[in-house]
């Protein structure tokens, strides 16, 4: 199974819909069976064009390209997260091939303000692959030293939803880098998660932020933030790093995750 995470930054990127063209293509080249997708955003004034997803929707037009490029199986599960710059409704995604059987959507944060950036919302979907249920999730996570909204207390209220009884995958922005030692990434591995990053038999050196981004302004050093976990140990044939201008081209502010778990 392939899995893809990544943080779009959308809306606040140059040239944004010839990166949707870029990520349609290169989704039709992968071939990826589950992606997971944060900063998801939509203009706030305007009206759905089904459920709670509206025209201008980033994986909805990224839907509308798949079509045009002869791709028709993804479906696609949409949550408001928080508004932003009074513009726009930022939000998390999930989009398969597989028909979903659940979707789910909750608060991870304290807040539930959709007016406060801090509030954090976890999408996911349950799909049925080789006769058994797995669920995969879209995190956008916060940081471990936020006092008014701590990762701890966002990943203790993430792990009370999911059902530990049955596989799941957690992919996405955990806002913790893995050099920091004692803080968010121990924790995650701390509550019996698995990074498939350390798994894999094959890997790159994992980075996926480079720089100063929004919410990492002081960044001096490479970071590896953007994460595929699960809560069962599995073998994965790969892990890489994909639109980091090596492994295609730019198209975030984060560069996104790949891998293919072996079932």
């Amino acid at each position: 199974m392939k899995l893809l995470t990544l943080n779009c930054h959308s809306w606040q990127e140059e040239s944004q819909l010839e990166k949707i063209n870029y990520l349609a293509q290169t989704i039709k080249e992968k071939s990826y069976d589950v992606i997971a997708l944060q900063e998801v955003n939509q203009l706030i004034e305007e009206d759905c064009v089904y459920k709670n997803v509206k025209s201008s929707n980033f994986a909805y037009i990224l839907l509308q390209e798949f079509k045009k490029l002869g791709i028709t199986e993804y479906s696609l599960v949409w949550g408001l997260s928080n508004e932003i710059e009074e513009m726009y409704e930022e939000g998390l995604a999930i989009l398969t091939k597989y028909p979903i059987v659940e979707e789910f959507s909750f608060y991870v944060s304290k807040l539930v303000d959709i007016n406060n950036w801090k509030t954090r919302k976890i999408v996911g979907a349950k799909i049925i692959y080789n006769n058994r249920p797995i669920s995969f999730y879209s995190c956008h996570m916060g940081w471990w030293g936020d006092v008014e909204e701590p990762f701890k207390y966002q990943l203790d209220s993430l792990l009370q939803h999911v059902n530990q009884d049955e596989q799941f995958y957690l992919l996405g922005d955990f806002n913790n880098s893995t050099h920091l030692k004692g803080e968010g990434y121990d924790y995650l591995l701390k509550q019996g998660l698995y990074d498939t990053y350390q798994l894999a038999r094959n890997k790159d050196n994992g980075i996926t932020v480079k720089g100063k981004i929004n919410g990492w302004e002081n960044n001096k050093q490479d970071l590896r933030i953007d994460l595929i976990l699960s809560n069962q140990g599995v073998k994965v044939e790969y892990s890489n790093v994909i639109f980091n201008g090596e492994n295609k081209s730019v198209i975030s502010d984060h560069f996104g995750v790949e891998t293919k778990v072996v079932m």
